[in-house]
């Protein structure tokens, strides 16, 4: 077999369509060389794509399957959503099929057959996309109820302009009860359903989330979140993940960063601003969240009770 020609810089290292190799001036015959390999009809790839970037390894599955959008999992990933771990090869992508197009069996694609409406697709990196609210509807179908909360927090939540380049929500919880009103009879729906009460703006992680809910189910009365302590002065002082400002007690989430030695500083600091002010600090780490985060719940039951909190109540 003879050395095949140089591909196009632009086409080397990332699976490409033929139509944009053709575009990029590359020959028929150098599309059937066997240094390529096949991903499926129209799509080609000099090199493994297994490590790259899912936008890298999706576009080309979107731009050959017109009026198509990624979906379900893989549109989880591209929108940066808390998601369950997919299950088995990488290289398996959702696409949501609108119904009433020809069928579409292709290798590499997990194809979902069902309505898509115009304003339900968006685009990241110039991929069609299914908009947050659609893909958090969609992945009622695979999510737990937990799981399902947890998605819609994120969809929800006010970003924090200092640390992320947006300001506004990916969508509001009135955008997740339009797909559910829309979509009557969809898979999941019930617990879409279900979930869409304990959603809640002001979770800035899936472990705030998943401790919240926690502490509610176990009785204890609803946290606020991420508010301001606000002093006898009427100052706004620093938020803590979860608050009970009646009783004076806030719930701090620590994950793997605060081992830091910069954040261990800060979080002294903090723990100094807890004392000045009157208030309980409760300090929770992955530890206190096995078996059902019993031990969080513990704690946190120990700190309202002794700052006056009865059942009841």
């Amino acid at each position: 077999m003879k050395t095949a020609r140089q591909l196009p810089h632009g086409l080397q290292a990332r699976p490409f369509t033929v139509a944009e190799a053709a575009r990029a001036g590359v020959s028929p015959k150098r599309l059937r060389h066997g240094s390529l390999t096949r991903l499926g009809k129209g799509i080609r790839a000099e090199s493994p794509t297994a490590e790259l970037p899912l936008c890298i390894r999706v576009r080309p599955f979107i731009e050959v399957n017109e009026r198509c959008a990624a979906s379900h999992l893989t549109a989880a990933e591209l929108l940066v959503l808390p998601r369950r771990q997919q299950k088995g090869s990488q290289d398996m992508f959702h696409v949501i099929r609108p119904e009433g197009e020809a069928h579409l069996n292709r290798p590499h694609v997990i194809v979902h057959r069902m309505k898509l409406f115009s304003d339900e697709v968006t685009t990241v990196d110039g991929i069609s996309v299914t908009t947050p609210e659609r893909t958090w509807l969609d992945m009622a179908e695979m999510l737990s109820v937990d799981e399902l909360v947890t998605m819609g927090d994120s969809c929800v939540r006010i970003p924090r302009a200092a640390f992320e380049d947006r300001d506004t929500p990916l969508c509001s919880v009135a955008d997740l009860q339009r797909m559910i009103d829309r979509h009557k009879g969809k898979r999941g729906l019930r617990r879409a359903k279900e979930a869409i009460k304990l959603i809640r703006v002001g979770s800035d992680s899936p472990q705030e989330t998943l401790l919240r809910l926690a502490v509610v189910r176990a009785g204890l009365p609803e946290p606020e979140l991420n508010v301001p302590i606000i002093g006898d002065d009427g100052r706004h002082h620093h938020e803590p993940d979860l608050s009970y400002p009646k009783y004076k007690v806030g719930i701090e989430y620590e994950g793997e960063h605060h081992g830091e030695e910069g954040q261990v500083v800060r979080d002294i600091a903090r723990s100094e601003r807890y004392v000045a002010l009157g208030w309980t600090e409760v300090r929770i780490s992955n530890r206190h969240m096995v078996n059902k985060a019993k031990p969080a719940v513990s704690k946190i039951r120990t700190a309202l009770v002794q700052a006056g909190w009865r059942p009841g109540r």
